[in-house]
């Protein structure tokens, strides 16, 4: 057997704190941040717009520490800071490091979008730009986390916990860590408190998060080959419904539709509202299309082609493709009384590729309706 002579990716923490490279002491912080590997970053659209002579500088900065973790702080009098400036700032208790991402006119709008008031007292405070003691303390923070989630894994383990640890974030100042946590039912996790509290001499917290969060903190390749959209931009998680799939007319096979987290996969709300305005033109598809040959039910819909396909009571393996003009013509029929021939005289041509599509797609819908 040929041995693998592929070399090891080394590992690298800061990669995690939007850092492109391995921060050192006295590293200047413009060489270590890039906007393209920076995990939920913002491009600040207002930097090359001038501002007038009257504007007063806005206080509050955004900075981002692990992952996608952010918080709005407030920058003490005369402290000038800039995107990808390494900063302490004020935590509980001590103090962290993290990575400024936006400032001034942005940070104001950002924190009107999420709904944080600026004048509020309770911000906490940027207290300094970092200086090299402080990037020692928080490299040497930052590389405990690797051994960390093992350890709290196995210890886990060993006390016969139903969770399951995903995650560890220390502080910047080497005096408290964040456990990150998915259970599926309420864990007692006091004994591992004081065990982990003896083992890394640091304050422990243990924060339960749910499996969406979990993805977007793991990250991986989605169905469709690209990165999550959960950890590369997307910074909110809303409800989705099986019936943004039956809208898009979507096979509800559970296993397609569902994401890493198990869920149903967020980007099925990408297009829900297009399809629902779509839709609107569409007769009721409960419609049933009376003929002289027999009854027609709708089996599926073509939303954006502008094609319903029907088939007999009598042989539901037979489907039709006809244009919704056609179908609202039969309709008017049949409330007078008429009834046409037979569907045959209404279908659209459609190429065979449509035909196995659409037969594949109503197998697994009635599989799913079965279950």
């Amino acid at each position: 057997m040929e041995e693998n002579t592929t070399p090891d990716i080394p590992y690298q923490p800061m990669f995690s704190r939007s850092c492109c490279q391995q921060v050192r002491s006295g590293t200047v912080s413009e060489l270590v941040f890039n906007h393209s590997c920076a995990k939920l970053d913002v491009q600040d659209w207002l930097k090359d717009l001038p501002l007038p002579d009257t504007h007063i500088k806005f206080d509050c900065v955004e900075i981002r520490f692990k992952n996608n973790r952010k918080d709005f702080f407030r920058l003490p009098n005369g402290l000038i800071v800039h995107i990808s400036d390494i900063v302490a700032v004020e935590a509980s208790p001590g103090h962290d490091i993290g990575v400024v991402t936006l400032t001034g006119e942005l940070a104001r709008i950002q924190m009107k979008r999420k709904n944080v008031n600026p004048l509020k007292e309770d911000i906490r405070k940027v207290y300094r730009k970092a200086r090299p003691a402080d990037i020692d303390k928080w490299i040497a923070s930052v590389t405990r986390e690797k051994d960390a989630i093992i350890k709290c894994r196995i210890f886990a383990v060993n006390l016969g916990l139903k969770m399951k640890v995903n995650d560890v974030e220390f502080q910047g100042d080497d005096t408290k860590a964040i456990f990150y946590y998915t259970a599926d039912e309420r864990v007692d996790f006091r004994e591992l408190i004081k065990i982990l509290a003896d083992e890394f001499k640091v304050r422990i917290e243990m924060r339960q998060i749910g499996v969406r969060q979990e993805a977007s903190r793991l990250g991986g390749l989605g169905s469709c080959g690209r990165e999550l959209c959960c950890s590369t931009w997307l910074t909110g998680f809303h409800s989705v419904s099986t019936s943004a799939a039956r809208v898009q007319q979507m096979s509800l096979n559970p296993q397609k539709l569902a994401g890493q987290c198990s869920k149903l996969k967020c980007c099925l709300n990408y297009e829900y509202e297009s399809y629902q305005d779509a839709i609107k033109g569409f007769p009721d598809d409960n419609i049933l299309l009376k003929t002289k040959k027999g009854d027609a039910s709708v089996q599926k819909i073509d939303v954006f082609g502008g094609i319903m396909w029907f088939s007999y009571k009598m042989n539901e393996g037979e489907l039709f493709a006809i244009p919704i003009e056609k179908v609202k013509e039969i309709i008017e029929s049949n409330k007078t009384g008429n009834m046409p021939e037979k569907l045959e005289d209404f279908i659209r041509k459609v190429t065979k590729k449509e035909v196995n599509d659409m037969v594949a797609g109503t197998d697994d819908l009635h599989r799913f309706d079965k279950k």
